[in-house]
């Protein structure tokens, strides 16, 4: 028998309270009161089974498509399709400079020189797109023309007069937009590399207009260093072009102008490397710009082997100083050196004196520097008396100490010491300071330097009197 919780009633086998006032409507709140908790906990569990049940979606391979903005939407690198509109306005304006000058400058708003500066620079050169080897690309030959007439190397002729409207194009071009400046330097070591595969008479053509934008500061000399190339230095084309530009810019300027286009490219001590290797001669290199109508090329080469000389004796010197090397052994190799290399005594005791001097840390205090000075040079004045035996060098010595002396304060009341130490070591003759006294300094200090010397000449000029005195009583 089964009792409900309240008063321990027995219950009908329906479920119903056999006591009295008990009904179905008491059943169902007293099973909503007492299930609810239990009821929502088979919810929450059913669910909870489910949910582990069903399976995830796995991730798949297929990337999400985003969508470019316009803006950053790439436009498809096409140097054709620039180079056929190019070829078309060329056409377009015909044989007038001024007209092709016109269109350049306005198709730059429109057509992309930023992108493809290279192509417009190849079709201004030669005519349309250059290929590895110097040749003209014939991409879209079907669809038109490939190439223009209006470019150097069609030019009427190889006139200094025709090809300066040419050039000009560029200058004009580059001028109006400055970008394409650092383009056009590529373009020039790229087109200089392609010189065997054109004509002579493109290479002329193009030497000459080099030189102008040379000379017009448009171009950087430094790209003729591209022609350092073995195929070109092989087949002697390295030289030939070089020697096109020097003699381009000495007619249209002078010769000063090669001389700095030389020096500013790097060039000027390597001249002989644009030789095949088995002519490097001197022989061979002066009949080379000779012939080429450069003589004055042979000047600055000759300067230039002295200049590098005289820094091989310098390095020389400055290395036997600093490691306190004997004097004798000094000697011997700055004179080995100097007849090697045809190096004359001024310019030999000029290098001495300066790495001597250079050697020591002089005293700040200007009442000790006379006496470190003087004990300095008296090691290294067997030195500078062995490269003093002719008047030139004594002289040329006597004005290297007067300029140092000037140059350097604490030397100012040595210069005089210095001077007698040189006469009683040999170095300096007595004739040499009586012609430096009188016309042979220089004009840095030269009052001072001439009132600190007044007594000692006047004891030579009196010590030659009395020399010749003696010697005409001896006569008698």
């Amino acid at each position: 028998m089964k009792y409900s919780r309240k008063g321990y009633r027995p219950l009908s086998a329906a479920g119903e309270s056999r006591g009295p006032g008990c009904s179905s409507v008491h059943f169902h709140a007293l099973f909503s009161r007492s299930s609810c908790k239990g009821f929502l906990s088979l919810v929450l569990f059913i669910f909870f089974v489910c949910c582990m049940t069903t399976k995830a979606e796995k991730p798949t391979l297929q990337g999400q498509r985003i969508k470019t903005r316009k803006r950053d939407e790439k436009a498809k690198y096409d140097p054709v399709g620039f180079r056929d509109a190019i070829l078309q306005g060329l056409n377009e304006s015909g044989t007038d400079l001024e007209a092709v000058n016109k269109y350049l400058d306005q198709a730059g708003s429109k057509l992309k020189y930023r992108t493809y500066g290279e192509t417009l620079f190849d079709i201004l050169i030669a005519g349309g797109i250059l290929t590895p080897g110097g040749g003209i690309s014939e991409d879209g030959i079907d669809q038109g023309p490939v190439r223009t007439d209006m470019c150097i190397f069609k030019a009427p002729d190889d006139s200094y007069e025709t090809l300066r409207g040419y050039a000009t194009v560029f200058t004009r071009l580059m001028r109006r937009y400055k970008y394409l400046e650092k383009m056009f330097y590529e373009e020039m070591k790229k087109v200089l590399v392609y010189l065997k595969g054109f004509t002579e008479g493109d290479r002329i053509r193009l030497a000459r207009c080099i030189a102008m934008w040379m000379s017009d500061s448009l171009l950087d000399p430094k790209v003729l260093a591209t022609l350092l190339q073995d195929h070109l230095i092989k087949d002697g084309l390295a030289a030939d072009f070089l020697c096109e530009v020097l003699l381009t810019a000495k007619n249209l300027k002078d010769i000063s102008t090669v001389r700095s286009l030389l020096r500013k490219a790097g060039l000027d001590s390597r001249l002989m490397e644009f030789l095949q290797a088995n002519k490097r001669t001197d022989e061979n290199f002066k009949n080379l710009f000779q012939e080429k109508g450069l003589a004055e090329i042979l000047d600055i080469h000759r300067s230039l082997e002295k200049e590098s000389s005289l820094k091989e004796l310098q390095i020389y010197l400055t290395q036997q100083v600093n490691e306190g090397a004997p004097v004798k052994e000094i000697i011997i190799g700055v004179q080995e050196i100097s007849k090697k290399n045809n190096i004359q005594e001024p310019q030999v005791v000029a290098a001495i004196w300066g790495s001597v001097m250079a050697a020591m840390e002089w005293n700040k205090k200007e009442e000790l520097v006379a006496d470190q000075a003087l004990k300095h040079l008296r090691v290294y004045a067997p030195l500078f008396a062995a490269n003093t035996r002719s008047d030139r060098a004594e002289l040329n010595l006597l004005v290297r100490v007067q300029e140092y002396c000037y140059d350097n304060m604490n030397f100012m009341k040595v210069f005089h010491k210095i001077v007698i130490l040189f006469y009683k070591s040999e170095v300096l003759s007595e004739e040499a300071v009586l012609k430096w006294y009188k016309d042979g300094h220089a004009t840095k200090g030269k009052s001072i330097f001439l009132d600190q010397l007044k007594k000692f000449v006047e004891w030579l000029q009196n010590a030659e009197e009395e020399s010749d005195e003696s010697g005409d009583e001896d006569e008698d």
